[in-house]
Parts: C-alpha cells; sequence; structure tokens
C-alpha cells in the first residue's frame, strides 16, 4: 500500500537496549509459555507500531500464537493483526495472510459468544483492507443469528463498516439490517441497526419511527436518542412529517432519561418556534437543573436556557419564578448562571416577586450551617443592587433591608451594600432622609475601614438638613470615643501605672523586692541582657492599653487605618460648611467647627504618638490639615467651600451618568443584532454566514465552527508576514514556514527546496519546543529530487501564556551514505495571539491585583509626547483593554494613571497599570506594572511592551 494511505498509531516508548533480536523473539514464540509468549507479543507490537516491522516473526506468530485458545492471547493477537504490514512491497496481499483469514473465520464461527464478538469488533478497525475482508462476509452475516445479543449488536456494526467501506461486498446491507430490526428484541442491538439506517439508508430509519411510533416513549434511551437525531437531519430537509416529530419530541420531554430530555428540548426549539413549545422546552431545562446531581450538566443547561431567554424572552416572563427555584443549588456558579438569567427576565411586571424572593434567600444566608454563604449573600446584594437601579419602584423597599447588612464580617458583601446605597441616594432623592437616618444608626455596627469610608462620604454628601448634621456629629462622637484621643489614652496608660505602683507598694510591704530580675533576653545583635521587672512593666501597660476594647472607629485609627482618618475629616469639613449655610446661629455653627477641628487635631497627634500601630502617613496628615486650614478660614475662601461641597458630589453624578450611558450602548449593540429582516434586503446563505455562538440548530454540515472559518480575517499580505525563514539561501535546502495559529494548535507549513543536484533520501525534518508547546507528530522521511519542492506539515500543541521556541534540524543522506545536518532559525510564538482584550469591575481588578504574586515593572522611555497615546500605543501592542473611564483621563494634565485588563484564551488573566509623568522637557516618564497569576504572561507582555516601545509610530 502507498504511504499515503497508512494508517497512523500513538508512539510508544521503547528502550532499544532491552529489546531482544529477532531469533529470540521466535525462540520465546516457539518454546515460551502463554504467560511468555504474550509479553513477546507486546513486545512485538510496540516495535512495529514504532516502524520496526520484523517481517520475519509473521509466520512463527501464525505457527506458535494463533492455534492458542487463551483468550488475552487472542485479543493481542488482534491488536497484532491491525498494525502489522498485511502487504508486500508491490501492494499485494502476503501469502500468509490467507492463513489469518482462516483462522479469523473460524472465530467467527466459534461456540464462545465472546470470541465472535471480539473478533467482530476486531473486523470494524481493519475495515480498509477489502481483500480481507471478502472471505469473510458470509460468516458475519450469519452473526446476525446468533443466540447471544453480545455477537449481534457486534455484528451489526461490523456491516456497517464493511458497507460503509466497500458497499459493493454487502449491496443489500439495508434491506438486511431492516429485517433484522424488525425481528430483534434486544435493545443495544435495535439500536445499533437503527444507527446503520440513519446513517446509510435515511428514508428506511424514517419508516422504521413511523411504524413503532406510538412505542418510542418506552423504548431504551440509546434507541430514543439515535431516533432524535434522525429527526434533526430529517427536518433539515423538506420532509411532510414535521407535525407528527413535533408531537413525539414533545412526549419525550418527560422521559426517565435525562439526556433524552436535554435533546428533545434542544431539538424541539429547533423544529417549531411555537411559544407553547419554547414554554415546554423551558419549562424541561429548568426540570433538569433542578435534577440533575451533576454541577458541570446544570451549567450546560443554563447556557441552553440563556440562549432560549436571548431569543424568546417574552416568552418565559412567566416562568421567571421556576428559573428562580434553581439558586437554592449548593454550586455558587449554579446559581451566579441563574441569577443572570432571572435579572436579565426581569421587569416592572415581576420585580416585586424577584426581591421579595431574593431579601428571603439573603436573610437565610444569617443563618451559621448556611453553605457558602458569605460568598452568596454577596452575589444576592449586588443582584438586588441592579433589580433596585433598574426598578425605581423596589429601591425603597430593599435599601432599608440591605443596610442592616453593613456591619457584615464579610467584607466584601458590606462594600456592596455601600456601593449600592450610594447610587440609591444619588439617583433617588426622597430617600435621602430616611437613608442618611439608617446609615447614622448603623455606623456603631460598621467593622471595617472600607465601609466605614463609604458611609461617611455619603452622610458628607448628602446630610442635607441641620438635625441630620447634628445627628452625625453626635454618631461620630459615639464611635470615636472620648476626645482629644492622646489625652484619652495616655490617661488610661497612667491609671494603668499608678495601678501598678500600688500593687508594688503592697508588695515591699510584705517583703516582696521592687524590682525582680527575669531569664536573661536574647538582643537582636544575638548577645544577652538582664531584663527586669522596671522594664517590661512600661511595655506591658502600654500592650495592656492598646488591647483595651474601644469603639469601631477609634480602633480602626489606632491601628495605622488613617486613611479612614482622613475621609472623617472631609466628611466633617462637609458637614460644618453645610451646617454654616442652613444655621443662622452662629454659637452652634461655631461649637461644630470647633469640635471638628479638635477631632481632626487628635487623628494627627494620636498618629504621631506611641499608641498607633503604624505612624501617620504623609498623604493622609497633608489630607486632614488641609481640612483645617478650610475651617480656619471659613469666611475667605469660598472656591474650597464650592469644591468640598458640589464639585465632588457633581463628580459621582456624571460618574454614574457614564456607567449608565456604557450600559445602554452594550445593550443597544446587543439588541442591534435582533433587528428584523426587511423585505429589501439581501438574501443570506446559511452556508456562507457566520454562526451565531448560541445558535441552537446542530449543524453537522456546517464546517465553519470545526476550522474557524468564520473568525478568519486574513489576507494576502497578513499571510506573508507569518512566514518564518527557517535556512539560509546558500545552504543545499532552503526551508520556510507559514506559521499559523488556530485555537490552541500551531500549524507549520513548511516549504523545504533541495537547491543541490542531488538526490537527498531519508531527509527528515526534526523539530522542538520550548515552553509549553508539545509537537503532535512524529517526523517522517521523505527523499527529494534534485531542485524539486517538498511540502511538510507539522502541528503543535500550546497549553498556557507563554513565550515559546520552536526549533530543530533537517537531516538527509548525502553521497556516500554521508549524514549531513541544516540547522534551523528558530521560531518564536507571539503570545498576542492567545490575548485578548476583556473587561472586570474595579472590585475584581483590585482583588486580583492583590492577590496575583508575579510583578513585571517595565520603565517608560518613549518619544511621544501625549500620555494618552502613549497608553493606546500600549493597549494595541498588548491587546488589553483600558478599564479607566474615558472621563477620568479626558482633559489637559501632565500626569495619567491608568489600568488596562486582558484574558487569555486559557483563562489566564493579565493586569498592568501605567503611570506616567510628562517632563518639562516634553517627554514622558514613569513605568507599567504587569501582574498576573504566573510568571511566563508577565514576562511576555513586559518583553512585549519593551518592544513596541522601540516602534514610536502612533496606532492608527
Amino acid at each position: 500500500m502507498a504511504s499515503a494511505d497508512s494508517s497512523c498509531y500513538s508512539i510508544i516508548s521503547e528502550d532499544s537496549s532491552e529489546t531482544p533480536s529477532a531469533s529470540d523473539l521466535r525462540a520465546s514464540l516457539q518454546k515460551g509459555s502463554d504467560e511468555v509468549k504474550l509479553d513477546t507479543l507486546r513486545k512485538i507490537i510496540v516495535s512495529t507500531i514504532n516502524g520496526n516491522h520484523q517481517p520475519t516473526l509473521l509466520m512463527p506468530i501464525i505457527q506458535y500464537v494463533m492455534p492458542s485458545r487463551n483468550k488475552a492471547l487472542k485479543k493481542l493477537l488482534h491488536f497484532y493483526w491491525e498494525v502489522c504490514p498485511k502487504y508486500d512491497d508491490n501492494g499485494k496481499l502476503k501469502q500468509e495472510m490467507i492463513l489469518v483469514v482462516n483462522a479469523i473465520r473460524n472465530d467467527l464461527q466459534h461456540p464462545n459468544e465472546y470470541i465472535r464478538g471480539a473478533t467482530l469488533r476486531f473486523l470494524q478497525k481493519i475495515s480498509k483492507d477489502a481483500e480481507l475482508l471478502e472471505p469473510l462476509i458470509p460468516t458475519c452475516r450469519a452473526c446476525l443469528e446468533h443466540r447471544h445479543s453480545y455477537v449481534r449488536k457486534n455484528a451489526v456494526f461490523a456491516v456497517y463498516t464493511i458497507y460503509r467501506e466497500f458497499e459493493h461486498l454487502i449491496p443489500d446491507a439495508p434491506e438486511l439490517i431492516q429485517t433484522f430490526l424488525a425481528a430483534e428484541s434486544d435493545a443495544t442491538c435495535k439500536r445499533n441497526a437503527f444507527v446503520f439506517l440513519a446513517n446509510c439508508a435515511m428514508p428506511k430509519a424514517v419508516e422504521y419511527i413511523l411504524q413503532v411510533f406510538d412505542q418510542i416513549p418506552s423504548m431504551d434511551e440509546l434507541l430514543q436518542m439515535a431516533i432524535i437525531e434522525v429527526i434533526r437531519l430529517d427536518c433539515k430537509g423538506d420532509t411532510a412529517h414535521r407535525a407528527r416529530y413535533i408531537l413525539l419530541i414533545s412526549e419525550l420531554l418527560n422521559a426517565s432519561s435525562h439526556a433524552v430530555k436535554y435533546e428533545a428540548a434542544t431539538t424541539l426549539t429547533s423544529l417549531t418556534q411555537n411559544p407553547a413549545a419554547v414554554k415546554a422546552a423551558a419549562a424541561c431545562y429548568i426540570n433538569l437543573v433542578a435534577k440533575e446531581s451533576d454541577n458541570n450538566a446544570k451549567i450546560i443547561v443554563l447556557d441552553r436556557l440563556d440562549a432560549l431567554r436571548s431569543r424568546h424572552g417574552h416568552v418565559l416572563d412567566s416562568m421567571i419564578m421556576d428559573i428562580l427555584q434553581l439558586i437554592s443549588s449548593a454550586d455558587l456558579e449554579v446559581r451566579r448562571k441563574a441569577l443572570s438569567i432571572v435579572l436579565s427576565l426581569t421587569s416592572s411586571r415581576n420585580v416585586e416577586d424577584v426581591v421579595l424572593f431574593l431579601k428571603k434567600q439573603l436573610q437565610r444566608t444569617q443563618d451559621q450551617e448556611f453553605e457558602k454563604a458569605p460568598e452568596y449573600r454577596q452575589l444576592l446584594i449586588q443582584s438586588i443592587h441592579v433589580c433596585a437601579v433598574k426598578f425605581s419602584e423596589v429601591a425603597a423597599t430593599v435599601v432599608h433591608a440591605l443596610m442592616d447588612f453593613l456591619g457584615d464580617s464579610s467584607n466584601p458583601s458590606a462594600l456592596d451594600v455601600v456601593a449600592f446605597v450610594r447610587e440609591v441616594v444619588e439617583k433617588f432623592p426622597p430617600l435621602r432622609a430616611t437613608i442618611c437616618e439608617k446609615l447614622i444608626e448603623t455606623l456603631p455596627e460598621i467593622k471595617s475601614g472600607k465601609v466605614y469610608r463609604g458611609v461617611l462620604w455619603i452622610l458628607g454628601e448628602y446630610a442635607e438638613s441641620v438635625p441630620e448634621v447634628q445627628d452625625t456629629f453626635q454618631a461620630v462622637r459615639k464611635v470615636l470615643g472620648e476626645i482629644p484621643i492622646l489625652a484619652s489614652e495616655q490617661k488610661l496608660l497612667d491609671a494603668a501605672e499608678d495601678k501598678e505602683k500600688e500593687g508594688k507598694e503592697d508588695g515591699k510591704d510584705t517583703g516582696v523586692p521592687a524590682s525582680v530580675s527575669t531569664k536573661p533576653r536574647v538582643l537582636a545583635d544575638g548577645t544577652y541582657a538582664t531584663e527586669t521587672a522596671f522594664t517590661t512593666s512600661n511595655t506591658a501597660n502600654l500592650d495592656a492599653v492598646k488591647a483595651a476594647a474601644k469603639p469601631p472607629l477609634r480602633t480602626l485609627l489606632l491601628g495605622g487605618d488613617f486613611f479612614t482618618g482622613s475621609v472623617l475629616s472631609s466628611a466633617l469639613t462637609k458637614l460644618v460648611l453645610r451646617h454654616e449655610e442652613l444655621s443662622v446661629d452662629k454659637r452652634k455653627n461655631n461649637a461644630l467647627r470647633a469640635e471638628a477641628m479638635l477631632i481632626m487635631a487628635s487623628i494627627i497627634r494620636v498618629g504621631q504618638s506611641k499608641f498607633v500601630t503604624v505612624p501617620i502617613d504623609e498623604d493622609s496628615n497633608e489630607r486632614i490639615m488641609n481640612c483645617i486650614q478650610t475651617l480656619s478660614e471659613l469666611e475667605d475662601k469660598p472656591v474650597v467651600h464650592e469644591m468640598f461641597l458640589k464639585d465632588t458630589k457633581d463628580a459621582y453624578s456624571k460618574m454614574i451618568v457614564a456607567q449608565e450611558k456604557k450600559a445602554a450602548e452594550k445593550k443597544e449593540q446587543e439588541t442591534a443584532k435582533e433587528v428584523a429582516v426587511q423585505v429589501d434586503d439581501l438574501l443570506v446563505f446559511r452556508q456562507f454566514s457566520k454562526k451565531a455562538a448560541d445558535d441552537l440548530v446542530d449543524d453537522v454540515e456546517d464546517l465553519s465552527r470545526a476550522t474557524g472559518a468564520s473568525e478568519a480575517h486574513e489576507d494576502f499580505i497578513s499571510n506573508l508576514s507569518r512566514i518564518s525563514q527557517l535556512t539560509g539561501f546558500s545552504d543545499p535546502i532552503y526551508a520556510e514556514a507559514y506559521v499559523k495559529v488556530h485555537g490552541f494548535d500551531i500549524l507549520l507549513d513548511v516549504l523545504l527546496v533541495n537547491q543541490t543536484a542531488d538526490t537527498l533520501q531519508n531527509l527528515c525534518l526534526d523539530f522542538a519546543t520550548l515552553g509549553d508547546l508539545k509537537l503532535v507528530e512524529r517526523p517522517t522521511t521523505y527523499t527529494i529530487a534534485p531542485h524539486s519542492f517538498q511540502s511538510i506539515k507539522a502541528t503543535i500543541k500550546v497549553s498556557s501564556t507563554e513565550t515559546g521556541v520552536i526549533f530543530g534540524s533537517i537531516l538527509w543522506e548525502g553521497p556516500g551514505m554521508s549524514e549531513q545536518c541544516v540547522i534551523l532559525n528558530d521560531i518564536h510564538i507571539d503570545i498576542m495571539d492567545y490575548i485578548k482584550p476583556a473587561y472586570c469591575t474595579e472590585a475584581q481588578f483590585r482583588s486580583m491585583w492583590t492577590e496575583f504574586e508575579w510583578e513585571n515593572r517595565v520603565n517608560v522611555t518613549t518619544s511621544m509626547a501625549d500620555p494618552r497615546e502613549y497608553l493606546r500605543h500600549v493597549m494595541k501592542a498588548t491587546n488589553m483593554s483600558c478599564l479607566t473611564p474615558e472621563g477620568a483621563i479626558s482633559g489637559e494634565c501632565d500626569f495619567l494613571s491608568a489600568n488596562m485588563y486582558a484574558r487569555s484564551l486559557f483563562g489566564e488573566d493579565a493586569l498592568a497599570n501605567l503611570s506616567v509623568e510628562r517632563t518639562e522637557n516634553g517627554t514622558i516618564t514613569g513605568h507599567v506594572r504587569i501582574r498576573s497569576k504566573t510568571q511566563g504572561i508577565a514576562l511576555s507582555l513586559g518583553d512585549r511592551i519593551t518592544m513596541a516601545q522601540k516602534d514610536t509610530k502612533p496606532p492608527v
């Protein structure tokens, strides 16, 4: 047989030093026991698969192994007949194979049903050898009438594979199998026979479905699945049975098998768009998710339900409460997917029921035994947030319920509540008074600094009446404790020392020495020192004062959270300025002003003392001093007052508007795809058009998904840019490779040119890889004529986003059988083919930035003068998207800071932060920090940015 038609097998590792010679193998086959023959035959099979055929052993195997009755040996013998060369150099069947065919015929007539069935399965693997199969046809047909179902079911597939390859050997196979199917009672045999008819005689398969139409709902699961597949294929054409098919599929929605239910629901929505059918399919999906135990299967079914929702959302509106029941699943991903579908179906008609259900679930998460309560609580809060902002009528009913979770020990949940309250208080002015009142009551329960900062900002901006301002000041006093902080802490320390001194004096009266030496202490330099009771008492008292119970906000400040202290100072400044505008009582105004300045000065003083864990930082110190200065010059700086009272609120309002605009644009883009087709639009042919990712019709004839043709955007110029020269023009062989990245594979199309006047024999192109790349094919030898060409294709698997290198050599036999070699240039794989722009929220970005441990810092060296132009240049070079809103980086400024994000095809996250400054001479300085979970992607992106900086041409 020609080499192009030979079968391809896996390469098995083989140690050549342990491989026995042909004579040793022959002796083991001749004189060894069954165990020895098994081991010997296994070695021969491995050697044959790896290219060492050993034709001299064919006859000994026929003589000494084939007559054995050992079932394991007979099974292994089938493997050998499958891989051994059956044809001589002239392409004719070897004479020895006549004996093999005779032995196979005897096995097909063997009284043991296992041997018959195993031999029939073996026939399916040699279905391309017509000369071997032809004498076995009568015996194979006879096995269709065997008493045992194991033989019959394998005989059906043996006939199927033979008929598919060589129809002339069994021309009446469809009629034969149709007769067999009518008389068969075993479920597996019936399914195999029906699959034969579905693939080789579709009209007969349809005829069978119509004959047994009423019995199909009670048939075996495998046969039902095959029938559904035939219905789907038959309905792609013009069939007269569509109505009966829809009726049958509707009945199969109530089948006992989950797989049948799923296939039936999927097929039903492809056969008809009737609202009743869509509802039935959706109900089937919901039932599957509720009863299926595998979480992966649940997510797949929910994806189908989501795709159905995107096409028939108005039909599924009434089923939203049924979908809500699915969030009782223990898996968080299933809950998240179900809630996503629910939120997309939520409307003004059902939003109250949805929010009520979510509120009940939120109360359940407070139970200590509830599984994954913090994560689930955060998910519910985010869902309620979306509903309340989208539908104003429910905002008032949920905002107070959510504010009960501000003191939640789960920090992410409390932060989500703060974000929700902040957005509601901005968008719904009538609710501001009640929200501020509730926030003031909740202040003592808050534990987190981030939550305190959010709540204080809200109170500073939206406490708009005199009573609210005064109540806020009272609440702040409670959570801060005694003011000044430093004096009160010092008082506690002095009291502790006085108490200790009294104890020592009492001890002296009883004969206890005032100073007692303790055990030696090891100092930092390794030396010993004697530590006395007087030296330890001071530190012990200070630690006791620090560990004493204190109000929550005071605890945060003493723990070193001075950012919260600066936010508190800013909020107090806004409250004093607003009280000054609203009240004419100068005495009260001055009292609040003095109290606010005292609190601010107290924060700075205690931040510089020994009572705090970490000294106050310069930024917080400067911010608090600015607030003190603003209050001290209350009537001199109206511009500053404007900044405190209006500018920050206006900035937040603009941010909310920008977010709504972005969401509206995204929704408009999604709905733009569903525009009705006009009568004068161009005709669209399904085979020539892109298929939507959520297409419910499984089209086996559409190759665009399998080949990736629907995503191809290449032209001749882009193809030329992917050609890599592997050897020099003066080498005996010129080689160049076209590198194409397709999904997780790299396809190399190598062109070899023999530039010599000699024939190059046994030429082998040998590739090797560095990084997470894996070569799939084993190199094949070629013979290239003088000045001729040879095209070789190779496939390389990629398993992660790391810069990979492909290298190798070309080996061949020159004149006099001398081995010659040419080393190939390296091919560097560009990771940009695997990195795509992506988006995430600010909270997710910060969380990943803190979590990821690999960081690569790249200094900015460019001749560009515009920071935004450089940002676009980096985004284009790294395929990253900018998470920083456009409004935040607009305007004229010499500073720019932006966050960027991308994801790889392998699910790896890549984060980047660009911080640049324009200098006086017009150049840009700064750095780009890249973070990822793995080292490879951080280094690769850093190299990419470094290379891109050399190309100063602005992006197009």
